[in-house]
């Protein structure tokens, strides 16, 4: 049995990816800051006889916390085939160029970009051991310097300093990650699971995140012939998927 590693998976799109994956025959290990919500959670998923998942306890911010993370999960297993970094803020709103805070870029960058580098860092010795390994990096089409610049872009007014860069930065790690692990069985995607319907906006999202779930799965579970290396949104691009950087 494949077994994941979904951070941020306690609730909205990190948990209906964990729904999914579970009903496609995965292990999941549900990471969650508060592992009292993600106990709640688990069985909430064992109540629809989804019995093959665990909480583990996570935080993103805390090296200290990926480092008990990734004994809890070892002691478990010596192979983990799929990651997928969910967890992200957005840093609440204004987020204007000349008067967002300091404090906000600090623990914005925290999760969304030195989070993604903790947990990967800490848990590829795990992944290596997989046959066919799986990086998802959770981005969002706000991360892309083209479309940003594009005034014909659906989003082009939805601007925020903070959140903007946090996403440009996580692709260019995404980007770097699989260019340094290209030669290897690994596929590695940034996947924006696009404008969904969920706390993380104040429930402002059209999208329901029962596709935005399915979104991140299809590149969880890809074939040896999938791609790496792509910036994905099915929200702007049906066709292929494939967005600008």
């Amino acid at each position: 049995m494949k077994k994941v590693l979904i951070t941020g998976a306690n609730k909205s799109i990190g948990f209906e990816t964990a729904r999914q994956l579970l009903q496609q025959g995965y292990f999941v290990f549900l990471g969650c800051r508060d592992l009292a919500k993600g106990n709640h959670a688990v069985e909430e998923l064992k109540h629809e006889g989804l019995s093959n998942v665990a909480a583990v306890e996570i935080d993103v911010t805390s090296a200290d916390s990926v480092a008990a993370a990734r004994i809890e999960i070892g002691k478990k297993t010596n192979v983990l085939d799929v990651l997928i970094n969910n967890a992200g803020m957005s840093g609440g709103l204004p987020q204007t160029a000349l008067g967002a805070t300091m404090d906000q870029f600090k623990t914005v960058y925290d999760t969304n970009v030195f989070g993604v580098v903790r947990v990967t860092q800490a848990f590829i010795d795990l992944m290596k051991n997989a046959p066919e390994p799986r990086i998802v990096i959770v981005s969002s089409s706000q991360g892309s310097l083209t479309l940003a610049n594009d005034p014909g872009s659906q989003y082009y007014h939805f601007k925020g300093a903070v959140y903007q860069s946090s996403k440009a930065a996580l692709n260019m790690y995404t980007t770097v990650l699989a260019y340094e692990l290209r030669d290897s069985a690994f596929k590695v995607n940034a996947v924006d699971p696009g404008f969904t319907k969920t706390d993380f906006n104040n429930h402002r999202g059209t999208g329901t995140v029962e596709v935005a779930g399915n979104r991140i799965v299809k590149y969880a579970v890809l074939g040896q012939d999938g791609p790496t290396g792509l910036f994905i949104s099915e929200e702007l691009n049906p066709e292929t998927g494939i967005i600008p950087w």
